[in-house]
C-alpha cells in the first residue's frame, strides 16, 4: 500500500473526499489515505506541504499560488472547486461599523500571513480604493481565534467563507457587512513535488476517484440535508450553496489562468513579480 496523507478545511466543500474514505475508495487502488483536517486554512496546509507533514492539500488558489512563487515544493495538478468563493466581511454583532467604508483603517483578524483570510482582505481593499500599505492585521489562527478577537475588540473585522460563518451571524456573535467573491475558482489541489516524482500514478488515482464523486455530488439523494446536519447549517443556506458551487470535472488546469491569476495579484500588490505559469502546474493526465 502506497501511504498518501490529505488535508483540507473541516468544510462543506470537502464532503466529497469524507464520501470517498468512508466507502474505502482508494484501498482498491493500494492507497491507504489519510484525511486531516486544517483548522488553520490555506497558510496552515502551505507549511505542512512545506514541512512534508501533508502530501495533497485542498487549498484556496491565491494562497497556494502566493506560497509556489515564495518556494513552496509542490505543484497544483488540477481545479477542485472552479466556481468563485464568496467572502463575508464580518464585524463583531454589537459593533459600531454599519458599512464597507468604516472599515477603512480598521484592524482586519487574519489567520496567517499568506492565508485567504489575508490576501482576500487585500483584494475588498483594493476594490474599496483604500491605500493597502495602510492596511492592520492580527493573526488569529482560524475561525475560532476570529470569532475572540472580534468578541473582545482586539480586531475589527474578519473574512471568512459567506456560508461556513452564517450560523455566528445567525446567533447574533457576528454580523456580515457584505460579501467579497474571489475574482478566480476557489480551490485548487495541490501536491508536493517528491510524492509527483515518486508515486505520478497514485496521484492521478486519487484525482480520478475525487473526480468521479464531486462530478455527480449533487445527484446524491438528501444530500443537501446530510450536509446541513453535518456543518450545522440552516437547510436553505446548504440549498443555496450547493445552487452556487461548481466542481471541477478532472479537466487539467491551464498556465492561461495561472497567468491571468497573476496578473490580478500584481495588480492587487499580492505578489511582487509574476513567475513562469507553467511552474506552478503539473498536468497529470499528459
Amino acid at each position: 500500500m502506497i501511504n498518501l496523507k490529505v488535508g483540507g478545511v473541516p468544510e462543506h466543500f470537502n464532503y466529497p473526499w469524507y464520501i470517498t474514505l468512508k466507502n474505502k475508495e482508494y484501498n482498491k487502488h493500494n492507497i491507504n489515505l489519510r484525511w486531516q483536517d486544517f483548522h488553520g486554512g490555506t497558510g496552515q496546509m502551505c507549511k505542512a506541504l512545506r514541512e512534508g507533514t501533508v502530501d495533497i492539500a485542498i487549498v484556496l488558489t491565491e494562497g497556494i499560488i502566493k506560497d509556489i512563487a515564495a518556494g513552496n515544493p509542490s505543484k497544483i495538478v488540477q481545479t477542485y472547486v472552479k466556481s468563485p468563493l464568496i467572502w463575508g466581511i464580518h464585524v463583531a454583532a454589537k459593533s459600531s461599523f454599519k458599512s464597507i467604508s468604516d472599515l477603512e483603517n480598521a484592524t482586519i483578524a487574519i489567520s496567517r500571513y499568506g492565508s485567504g483570510s489575508h490576501l482576500m482582505a487585500i483584494v475588498n481593499a483594493y476594490n474599496q480604493g483604500w491605500d493597502i500599505s495602510n492596511l492592520k492585521f492580527k493573526v488569529v489562527k482560524d475561525l475560532q481565534g476570529g470569532i475572540d478577537a472580534l468578541s473582545n475588540g482586539s480586531a475589527d473585522y474578519f473574512m471568512w467563507e459567506h456560508f461556513t460563518t452564517k450560523p455566528y451571524v445567525d446567533n447574533g456573535i457576528f454580523r456580515r457587512i457584505d460579501d467579497c467573491p474571489t475574482p478566480w475558482p476557489c480551490f485548487v489541489i495541490a501536491v508536493r513535488n517528491e510524492i509527483l516524482n515518486q508515486n505520478p500514478e497514485a496521484v492521478k488515482n486519487v484525482l480520478n476517484v475525487i473526480n468521479e464523486t464531486t462530478k455527480d455530488f449533487k445527484k446524491i439523494k438528501g444530500i443537501d440535508v446530510i450536509l446541513a446536519e453535518r456543518y450545522e447549517q440552516q437547510l436553505e443556506d446548504i440549498k443555496e450553496w450547493l445552487s452556487i458551487t461548481e466542481w471541477n470535472d478532472g479537466k487539467p488546469i491551464t498556465s492561461n489562468l495561472i497567468t491571468r491569476i497573476q496578473n490580478k495579484m500584481i495588480t492587487f500588490n499580492v505578489i511582487d513579480e509574476k513567475k513562469n505559469s507553467k511552474g506552478f502546474i503539473k498536468n497529470m493526465y499528459i
